[in-house]
């Protein structure tokens, strides 16, 4: 770096040299550890943003440092033309966690994983796919097929597939829509771009009960929820045996690592021969790594219990505040949103981000929490005891 460069802030070198697709930047973050991030400045911040949900035990946990350093150190990419032993360790250790035997394809994101869910479907020979409005599943355009909100579809019409949007939790619409030409349903158990909106209850169930009458694979969205961030290893295990045909998980799989995984069970597992599809990085022996570092660390230090306390001490110190703002907060586990009365959910943000915290505005008037599993109890209050000051700002 120039003297030249010192001298400007990393924020404009990113406006200068990246593609605009992110707005303006915020903050640039130099350094982490657990919860708290540094600014270039110096500047600390409680990470409440959770990098979108990724950071499953916050930031340089020792653990994923201590497994990508060694993995790195030996071997650090064979792409899919080779065998690696973290990759077969990832795939046996996720399907222990679903219970019942099944294949996985691995991938490097949410979107990837998705794409590879269509593509199963795809094989079935049919053509039809159900999706929820409001539904969000990655910004590739097979992807972008499935996700129900135009404000990010319309630009790029005309996608692919032939795909019909339902209003979310509407089971009749649902039944109405799926037909033995549906190859798959895809839905997110709890809608986290639509403002962290949780399927209703017995939702799901009807939507495997209609699947399962037609012959359609059901396709469920963990890219957010996975990985214990609700208080279960998978959203979808709150409902007691349900079964999905397909699962997709990413963010908090690789504890900051890109790495996603597309999980599909039964027939579903064979729809994909050789040649069907593929991925350079996925798999990558760094990245499965880090994600068995994931899963060892949150059993071994009993999160999962610990996200259902503390998601419930979080959701219940904000609605006890009872601030004229706060309309509701939904969610399960470590995964809420603060429904607000007016639509200021950006001015929210900014106002938290003064007063030390990172949160995320998800549309116009929900504020999302989603930080990392490991959160001190102490920095939930400490957010809580703030957070009349910031609404009132």
């Amino acid at each position: 770096m120039t003297a030249e460069d010192s001298a400007v802030s990393l924020a404009d070198r990113w406006s200068a040299v990246m593609m605009n697709t992110y707005g303006t930047p915020r903050p640039a973050l130099v350094r982490g550890e657990g919860s708290t991030v540094w600014d270039e400045s110096g500047r600390a911040y409680t990470d409440f943003t959770g990098g979108i949900a990724v950071n499953t035990l916050g930031h340089a946990h020792p653990a994923v440092v201590e497994a990508v350093t060694a993995q790195v150190s030996r071997l650090g990419h064979v792409s899919n033309l080779f065998v690696s032993e973290p990759a077969v360790a990832l795939a046996e250790r996720l399907s222990a966690l679903f219970g019942r035997p099944g294949r996985v394809f691995f991938a490097n994101s949410g979107t990837e994983a998705v794409e590879a869910a269509f593509k199963i479907a795809r094989r079935t020979g049919r053509t039809h796919m159900v999706a929820a409005e409001q539904g969000f599943h990655g910004r590739t355009m097979g992807a972008l097929a499935l996700t129900g909100q135009a404000a990010k579809r319309d630009a790029f019409l005309p996608l692919p597939g032939e795909v019909t949007h339902v209003p979310f939790g509407d089971v009749e619409a649902l039944r109405g829509a799926v037909t033995e030409d549906t190859a798959a349903v895809v839905l997110e158990p709890v809608q986290g771009e639509a403002g962290v909106v949780p399927a209703p209850q017995g939702y799901l169930r009807a939507a495997r009960e209609i699947t399962h009458a037609t012959g359609t694979l059901l396709v469920l969205d963990e890219v957010q929820t996975g990985i214990g961030r609700t208080g279960h290893w998978f959203a979808h295990q709150s409902v007691p045996g349900l079964a999905p045909d397909v699962v997709t998980l990413a963010k908090g799989l690789g504890g900051g690592l890109p790495i996603g995984a597309t999980l599909a069970f039964g027939k579903a597992a064979d729809l994909l021969g050789p040649g069907d599809h593929g991925s350079t990085f996925g798999g990558n022996p760094v990245a499965c790594a880090a994600g068995l570092a994931v899963l060892e660390t949150v059993e071994a230090e009993n999160l999962l219990p610990q996200v259902v306390l503390k998601g419930a001490e979080l959701r219940r110190g904000i609605e006890e505040l009872r601030h004229p703002l706060v309309r509701e907060v939904r969610g399960a586990g470590l995964l809420l949103g603060v429904g607000l009365a007016e639509p200021v959910a950006a001015r929210v943000q900014r106002a938290a981000q003064d007063a030390g915290f990172l949160v995320t505005a998800t549309g116009t008037s929900t504020v999302r929490l989603a930080p990392a599993l490991t959160v001190m109890e102490e920095e939930i209050a400490a957010l809580v005891k703030e957070l009349p000051g910031i609404l009132g700002a």
